[in-house]
């Protein structure tokens, strides 16, 4: 065996054995250095004393979304041209919409305006503070038939439905105030004085069309930015995808890709205890400088020249 080759494989020896006896395998951790052990436990130390991170499961819709408190009224378009089938699908996008969302007396609190001719508040703000509850009542609510009176709907909802007495929160509690509505068609009243009215009371209004509904009218009545307010869907057939993008709208919940700092505390304490171990090891003990060109290698004391540790204490 050349020489060059026998010296690699002495020094490559001499150094493993080194990094083994500073670095102990973890169930003989008590036989290492006090200091590299504590700097290795360091963040997992730090990080068992946090609660774990809330994430969010889209495949249970038992209040995964953790939305912010709202006190949420549907207005819901049941006019003629509304057929029993379309309307069935309608109160299934309420259902999941309920779902959805942090339902509660603290939480997020639902009623429900059904108009055509006519208008009938189905349930207040105050009657049901629980899902299984408001899913039996949204199931038992009949179509009204008839004409199609938007703007009396809203008139309605914003009288009878936001007030406190009906169960909405005081304006000192802050909490915000959501109205959807629903409809296939174009309103037999006027609509864009009283959505003004209602958004200027502070009621945030998104406007749902199907099918053949009025595009200008649902504008009329949304609040702004009306890309983020206005929905459209072909068909009731497929009304219920929009549950996702109403959950991405009024779900708390943001992403956001930052580093926790207490591992970027760990981490330097680690370098910097690696580092001084490595110190240590260089003061008592050979190492190895390795030239790969030339061939040779060269057994010296002391930091080896040429070797830059990068910000996790690799060569």
């Amino acid at each position: 065996m050349k020489p060059s080759l026998w010296s690699l494989l002495t020094c490559a020896s001499l150094l493993l054995a080194h990094v083994r006896a500073t670095y102990p395998p973890h169930h003989h951790q008590g036989a290492g250095d006090p200091q590299l052990i504590a700097a290795q436990s360091y963040a997992q130390t730090r990080n068992n004393g946090r609660p774990p991170i809330r994430t969010l499961n889209p495949a249970k819709t038992d209040s995964q979304c953790r939305s912010r408190p709202l006190d949420l009224v549907f207005i819901i378009d049941s006019s003629r041209s509304v057929r029993p089938g379309e309307f069935e699908k309608v109160k299934i996008f309420l259902a999941d919409m309920v779902d959805t969302l942090d339902v509660g007396s603290e939480g997020t609190r639902v009623a429900v305006v059904n108009y055509a001719s006519t208008v009938k508040i189905e349930f207040l703000l105050k009657d049901h503070f629980n899902k299984p509850d408001m899913k039996k009542a949204i199931s038992r609510i009949e179509p009204l038939a008839a004409g199609t009176m938007t703007g009396l709907a809203i008139k309605t909802a914003v009288n009878d439905a936001f007030t406190e007495e009906s169960g909405a929160r005081p304006r000192t509690r802050k909490i915000s105030k959501v109205a959807i509505i629903v409809t296939d068609g174009r309103p037999q009243d006027q609509v864009e004085e009283v959505s003004a009215a209602a958004r200027a009371s502070g009621i945030e209004i998104y406007a749902v069309g199907v099918d053949r509904a009025d595009m200008r009218s649902l504008q009329q009545m949304a609040s702004i930015p009306l890309e983020d307010h206005v929905f459209y869907v072909e068909t009731y057939g497929v009304i219920e995808k929009l549950t996702s993008k109403f959950r991405e709208t009024l779900c708390e919940v943001k992403v956001e890709v930052v580093e926790d700092p207490c591992k970027c505390e760990a981490r330097l304490a680690f370098q910097k205890q690696t580092q001084a171990t490595i110190q240590q090891l260089t003061a008592k003990h050979i190492l190895c400088v390795v030239s790969i060109r030339t061939g040779f290698f060269n057994l010296g004391v002391g930091t080896p020249r040429g070797v830059a540790w990068n910000s996790n204490g690799v060569a």
